[in-house]
């Protein structure tokens, strides 16, 4: 061999080991560079074992060359010591694997002219990246290139890893929220990011909405089964650009209370597990600061319900499979929407009332649209084969110790499916903007069976034809109470909602019986109805139910 290619140490000082991926260039990449270009490589085996990561270049033709690598090493070799005989080369190439090596460049020429057909077997059936030179380069320039590119790369991986550390670093200063720092994460990492807890359900996400149903579906055993598979192999696999799930618990002071898990993407310069790790730190602090242990289920529950109420879903399918994935069963399950007004609940009451029936519950904030104050949605799941009944028993048992005087909850029907749930949980809002009677004690139910117009217009709420007989009979009184701050139309919902009894009428409507005599009077006379006619006064609720219905 060459002057030029001899180590006498038959070793090579090497750089303090980085993650497997931080700032490392791949057996491919390396095929690349001009200096290796110039030797005509052909690659003998490869495929996947081409991007295996690369930590530095060891030049050698010893045959016991094996025991002086520390792993990761690119081999550089003319194989003039190598073995002669079959098995003995076959045993050299077993000992190369077992040592870690990324990959085998062997130059034609000078010893090989070429390569050993034990040797190509041997790499091929062990996965080991071998690649062929058919002319001579100057391995001390291919050394230097490489080199150069290692270090430049873990340099800039140095600086990406500070960025990355002062950019969560400093949204934890910030209190963000756990599913902005899932945003955050998903940006950066340019692949989807999920937030889970230690039950494996969903509490923050960052997904494309069309691979919802995809990756959202049967997630609990998904994750469970990703969780044990050993952390050893699934980062060579992360390294290897393998499909693999990059996967770190979310603990602080020796608690832990769930994983972020990052899909397969591209790689990053501080590397996929460095970003990964920097958020879960962000979240463990925040976490800490909160000192809340609900904070992030609320978090999470909250963007959930705005999502599916404000219609942000690409499909019933990824919604479903994402309601899933966050503990609301809801294949199989008999579902229905819920909203309580006008005073709190206990936190955490919806899920304790609904697993004492064998289900589950998740409850937000309801949408401004919902006019009373301390609005929830609640999204309830209950085991199949149970009746309706159940609902008002869940019902009960969430209104209990709340206060009373002021509560209201509306009972959406009962539902199968995400678009019957989506139905329901509208009809409970429609039932939720009605106002509490004035001379009801305790909690109010209301429950749309009991409510068989509200129930039909709620169904047909986008019809046109309805909205515009809304428009048509009511036109005259929302003109006037624009023009006058006038308040006809409330005068007019409080005598349908007491129909017969004008006395209690006028008490819900605020006003005297006089002047709520005069009100009417005015009504009827820019109407041009007479307000005692059965099918006008029909005629008139099923308007002023569409004209709330339509108000979101």
């Amino acid at each position: 061999m060459p002057d030029r290619r001899k180590d006498p140490a038959n070793r090579t000082d090497r750089l303090t080991p980085f993650a497997a991926e931080d700032g490392l260039p791949t057996v491919r990449e390396i095929l690349a560079i001009d200096e290796v270009a110039q030797g005509v490589p052909e690659v003998l085996s490869g495929d996947r074992a081409l991007d295996a990561r690369v930590r530095w270049v060891h030049v050698s033709d010893s045959a016991g060359v094996a025991r002086l690598l520390n792993g990761g090493e690119l081999l550089l070799s003319t194989g003039s010591g190598w073995p002669t005989e079959p098995a003995d080369l076959e045993a050299f190439m077993a000992g190369l694997v077992e040592a870690g090596l990324a990959g085998l460049v062997l130059e034609l020429g000078v010893h090989y002219r070429y390569v050993p057909a034990v040797v190509e077997a041997a790499a091929t059936s062990r996965g080991l990246a071998l690649v062929a030179l058919h002319r001579e380069v100057k391995f001390v320039t291919l050394t230097e290139a490489v080199h150069s590119r290692i270090i430049s790369e873990q340099t800039t991986a140095l600086r990406a890893r500070d960025e990355v550390r002062e950019r969560f670093t400093a949204l934890s200063l910030r209190g963000s929220p756990a599913d902005f720092i899932v945003h955050q994460l998903a940006q950066t990492l340019g692949t989807a990011v999920v937030l889970e807890n230690l039950a494996h359900e969903v509490v923050a996400s960052e997904v494309p909405p069309a691979a919802e149903a995809e990756l959202f579906t049967s997630w609990a055993a998904r994750s469970r089964l990703a969780h044990r598979h050993d952390v050893d192999r699934r980062q060579r696999a992360l390294a290897a650009g393998h499909d693999e799930w990059a996967i770190v618990p979310v603990e602080a002071r020796g608690i832990r209370w769930g994983h972020l898990i990052a899909l397969p993407g591209p790689a990053h310069p501080a590397g996929r597990m460095s970003v990964l790790e920097q958020g879960a730190i962000a979240l463990a602090l925040g976490r800490l600061a909160d000192g809340e242990a609900d904070e992030w289920a609320r978090i999470g529950r909250q963007r959930l319900v705005d999502g599916l109420i404000g219609g942000r879903f690409a499909g019933l399918a990824g919604a479903s499979a994402r309601l899933e994935a966050s503990g609301l069963p809801v294949e199989g399950a008999r579902l229905y929407g819920l909203v309580v007004s006008g005073a709190p609940v206990a936190a955490g009451a919806a899920d304790v009332a609904a697993r004492s029936l064998g289900g589950r519950a998740i409850d937000a904030a309801a949408p401004d649209s919902v006019a009373h104050a301390e609005a929830r949605i609640v999204l309830l799941s209950l085991p199949g084969d149970v009746t309706d009944a159940a609902a008002g028993t869940f019902a009960s048992a969430l209104t209990e110790g709340a206060s009373g005087d002021r509560l209201v909850l509306g009972v959406g029907g009962g539902a199968e499916g995400l678009d019957e749930l989506l139905r329901s949980v509208q009809e409970a809002i429609d039932l939720a903007r009605a106002p509490r009677p004035r001379e009801a004690r305790g909690p109010v139910i209301r429950r749309v069976e009991d409510r068989p117009l509200m129930r039909l217009v709620t169904s047909l709420r986008d019809d046109h034809r309805l909205l515009r007989h809304s428009e048509r009979m009511l036109a005259p009184l929302i003109e006037y109470d624009l023009a006058r701050g006038g308040d006809l139309l409330h005068v007019l919902g409080a005598m349908l909602a007491h129909p017969g009894n004008r006395t209690a009428a006028a008490s819900a409507s605020h006003l005297s019986r006089s002047v709520f005599y005069q009100r009417l009077a005015l009504i009827g006379n820019l109407l041009g109805v007479d307000l005692d006619d059965g099918e006008t006064l029909t005629a008139l609720h099923l308007a002023l139910l569409v004209r709330r219905s339509a108000v979101r």
